[in-house]
């Protein structure tokens, strides 16, 4: 992110700081499972190590943040939007499902669902709109639009806490200033939308399901909704996998969903978004029972499918976004931020991205850090499916690279402070809750910042390449 430079801190302060940190973190839940204590994922209060964290917070001019901000109703709206228009989805991704099994069996459950004309009501959408500043262009550039189980609304947050505390004790040798640290509330947004979704579906007794992975290092980040759900709205939250829904589960003549006798009014994904969640058929099972009942789900079918990489590329079209959207100054503003995208039928992009590797990053249909192809192997994979030819390109798209001007930062891990060069990326939460016409909720919900070393291509947090951290807002 940092356009403006972070200061220079001294190496014994920022190791003492880096210590103050991990303690602060350890008393405020700023935590994970330990990768090296494997019950962490499975046992709650286990094996726990704070989150991988930024000692300071990234730069950012204002302008830049306001920007961000300000796109995160559009593409609220935009994803209900698109989500609507099934052949859309169904046309986009017809390629696409030839060769990519996750996706084909994502699309078949989107047909079955608009076959029998089911509608849903209450559609409720958390979403995370990921940028980085391009310092070739000065531009702020979206990466990609995640649609479900947009993660680290509590953890993230949390790193804004730890770093104005840390200016306020070391403000005076940093020469920063707490209140250039935005606020951020995206975990008590993030309940507050559930919480309403829950009322809008109106059954006191209904609780909120969350669908969680079986082995789960980020649950921390999950237990912390539950709280806010159950002490600021008096909603029960219970958690499940999808092979736990697909034995326990049942849907009712009525459309009512039940899981283990409770009725289910909200189901919210932290899990469903990579082929890895689908171990067996019973997974997927569960998938299409939660589709085929009346509760809410977060997300959707069809908002999930609308946050696939190919939709993205397609929606970076000329004309396209005229389909979903009237408001010209809207368009123009998502218009502004779209990196090029290109599919993998333009043989011309083909020929200059084997040429020219460095330029541009291949994305599979894949959610979650760990996926992307750069460089040379970029180069290979290319020239490799060109080979093969058939329908083996559909499975990726093509992006610009967008190259962030690295900064000096400390980046603590495991209890140890590294030092070097580092990039940054923004993602700023959005809530979208509509009951059939009424649009209930529509907002920017908070934001996530993650830095990685700048020789690092991938930037998940929970794939263990970044760290978490927040943002320091600046006039240029």
């Amino acid at each position: 992110m940092s356009a403006a430079v972070p200061p220079a801190v001294d190496p014994a302060v920022a190791e003492e700081m880096a210590r103050e940190a991990a303690a602060w973190c350890a008393l405020h839940g700023l935590v994970v499972g330990d990768r090296a204590d494997p019950r962490s994922a499975t046992v709650p209060g286990v094996g726990l190590v704070h989150a991988p964290f930024a000692l300071l917070p990234a730069h950012l001019p204002e302008s830049f943040w306001r920007q961000a901000c300000e796109l995160a109703p559009i593409f609220n709206e935009l994803v209900d939007r698109v989500s609507l228009d099934g052949k859309f989805l169904q046309d986009s991704l017809s390629k696409t499902r030839q060769v990519d099994d996750f996706t084909s069996r994502l699309l078949e459950i989107h047909r079955k669902m608009m076959e029998i004309n089911k509608e849903e009501n209450i559609r409720l959408g958390l979403h995370r709109s990921d940028y980085m500043l391009d310092s070739e262009t000065s531009s702020l550039l979206q990466i990609e639009l995640n649609t479900i189980s947009a993660s680290f609304s509590r953890l993230g947050p949390l790193v804004s806490e730890l770093h104005r505390t840390l200016i306020n004790q070391h403000g005076h040798l940093l020469s920063l200033e707490p209140k250039r640290v935005p606020g951020n509330a995206a975990s008590s947004k993030f309940a507050e939308a559930l919480a309403r979704a829950w009322a809008e579906f109106n059954v006191d007794s209904a609780i909120v399901l969350m669908i969680v992975q079986l082995e789960e290092r980020n649950m921390y980040d999950q237990y912390w909704i539950t709280k806010h759900l159950k002490e600021s709205h008096g909603v029960t939250t219970i958690r499940k996998t999808l092979s736990q829904v697909e034995a326990e589960g049942q849907v009712l003549p009525d459309g009512s969903l039940l899981v283990d006798g409770k009725k289910v009014a909200v189901v919210y994904y932290r899990a469903g978004y990579t082929p890895n969640d689908y171990p067996s058929e019973a997974e997927w099972s569960a998938r299409l029972l939660i589709e085929q009942s009346s509760a809410v789900k977060c997300p959707s079918i069809s908002y999930h499918l609308v946050g696939t990489k190919k939709i993205q590329q397609e929606l970076a079209k000329p004309n396209v976004l005229e389909r979903f959207l009237e408001n010209k100054e809207d368009i123009a503003k998502l218009r502004k931020c779209f990196a090029g995208l290109w599919s993998l039928d333009d043989e011309g992009i083909i020929k200059t991205a084997i040429e020219k590797p460095e330029l541009f990053v291949l994305k599979p249909q894949r959610e979650g850090g760990g996926n992307n192809i750069y460089g040379l192997d970029l180069r290979e994979t290319l020239t490799r499916l060109q080979k093969e030819g058939g329908d083996a390109l559909a499975a990726y798209i093509l992006m610009q690279r967008i190259f962030p001007k690295a900064s000096h930062s400390y980046l603590v891990r495991g209890g140890i402070c590294h030092e070097g060069l580092a990039i940054s990326e923004l993602g700023i939460y959005g809530a979208y809750l509509r009951n059939k016409d009424k649009v209930v909720i529509n907002d920017q919900s908070g934001y996530l910042m993650r830095t990685k070393v700048s020789s690092s291509d991938e930037g998940g947090v929970a794939a263990g390449f970044a760290v978490l951290d927040s943002l320091y807002l600046t006039d240029k």
